[in-house]
């Protein structure tokens, strides 16, 4: 630890009002890490409901903006840096291996009673490990508990990590009821919590509406953002462009002029809007941000992160564009066995929203897949009978039998939000 001292260019603060003294030595009873602003998000509202029954509580965070209005003590942003990609987590190697090891430090000083990881695999299950390794964790001797909340996608790719997480982690948290059964052969202890999206008093960030307009998700990080908002501006110039030629058969347009679609892209944060900005939008696109309440739209073209599934839940037609960087396409192909990439898809197994990934994420395709969005009521209604079998689908009640360690089942609380679950490992 002594030479990650010398090196390290920044600290991490201390727990507000610590004591060496503590309860039990603990600098705070939960440090959250929350590594890209969905999990920021949906820590948030576990932090936020935790507080308030027992507002007490000592809560630091890894996290972003919304974990600190939640009442947590923000430690870093660590939404601000948040990558994803093979080539792209590379290029922030050192950035990653410092903060790592600042990780480590901070909690071998301040002892947190638990520490809930939300997400985010790459950096949050090498340091469980560590955290085991070092004897800091309850599974390696120490005093620290190691809880999970979303599980990572063991159901598409690296199945095998379950074994590693029932090696390093006290408890897990899943988001979909399916999930349980995937660790069944493990002896880690696994509850059904509901999802996030449709959790009481949640207002979803969108919302249909066929004579709004179009919707442009291009992510929530720089990166992808970079590769992705791009394609997305081309399909929609290709869709302004059909409607300009149909326009010119009637008379009501010059020949080959382009019909401008009002358009609107939703962003995280200032770093991603910078990200945009670079692109160079037309006028009539105008960039949102999140947490202004539900955006309308008619249809959307959006990357395949969460805010495809809230597109889908809200019954929204549209379809997924995704480019990356070759390289970690070629090693995604090899690695997932995956029929769809967008979330919805993988649930329903079918493309509720259609994907154009790399090559296939052309402008012409994109125009095609607008235009059927805003005028096909075929189109329109099987999106509308799709959303409504996704959230039956999600909403099944989080309680009853669940299945555990080798096929045993316990019974779950009647009340099992995230926040029941913390509270419990926290008592």
């Amino acid at each position: 630890m002594a030479s990650s001292k010398k090196t390290l260019p920044f600290r991490l603060p201390p727990p507000e009002n610590f004591s060496a003294g503590g309860a039990g030595g603990h600098g705070c009873d939960l440090l959250v890490m929350a590594g890209e602003h969905s999990g920021d998000e949906h820590a948030a509202r576990a932090v936020a409901a935790l507080r308030a029954r027992q507002p007490g509580l000592r809560i630091c965070a890894l996290g972003g903006p919304q974990l600190a209005a939640a009442g947590a003590q923000l430690l870093h942003d660590l939404t601000a840096s948040s990558v994803v990609g093979f080539v792209e987590v590379l290029r922030s190697y050192s950035f990653f291996k410092t903060l790592f090891e600042e990780v480590l430090r901070w909690i071998a000083e301040y002892r947190p009673r638990a520490v809930c990881f939300v997400d985010y695999p790459g950096l949050h299950l090498r340091l469980a490990a560590a955290l085991r390794e070092r004897g800091l964790s309850h599974k390696g001797g120490g005093p620290v508990r190691l809880l999970y909340y979303i599980s990572p996608q063991i159901w598409a790719w690296k199945p095998k990590r379950r074994f590693a997480m029932a090696r390093d982690l006290d408890a897990l948290a899943v988001i979909f009821p399916f999930e349980v059964e995937c660790y069944a052969d493990t002896d880690l202890p696994v509850e059904f919590v509901g999802h996030p999206f449709l959790s009481e008093g949640y207002a979803a960030p969108v919302a249909y509406d066929p004579e709004a307009p179009i919707l442009l998700l291009p992510g929530s990080r720089r990166q992808a953002v970079a590769r992705i908002l791009p394609v997305l501006l081309r399909g929609l110039a290709a869709y302004e462009a059909r409607l300009g030629k149909q326009s010119a058969e009637r008379g009501a347009v010059g020949e080959g002029e382009r019909a401008a679609v009002e358009a609107t892209i939703l962003y995280p944060s200032g770093a991603v809007l910078a990200e945009i900005r670079a692109a160079g939008l037309p006028e009539h696109i105008r960039c949102v941000p999140t947490g202004g309440g539900a955006l309308h739209a008619s249809a959307v073209l959006t990357s395949s992160g969460t805010m495809s599934l809230h597109c889908a839940l809200a019954g929204i037609p549209g379809a997924i564009a995704y480019r990356t960087n070759p390289l970690t396409y070629l090693l995604a192909r090899y690695w997932v066995r995956l029929d769809y990439i967008g979330i919805a898809n993988l649930l329903l197994r079918e493309p509720m929203y259609p994907e154009f990934i790399q090559g296939a994420a052309k402008p012409a395709a994109l125009a095609e897949q607008l235009y059927a969005c805003r005028n096909d009521p075929a189109r329109r209604e099987k999106t509308a009978e799709q959303a409504a079998r996704l959230r039956t689908l999600l909403n099944q009640p989080a309680n009853g039998a669940n299945p555990t360690a080798a096929g045993a089942t316990t019974t779950t609380p009647a009340s099992n939000t995230v926040a029941d679950w913390l509270a419990r490992w926290l008592t």
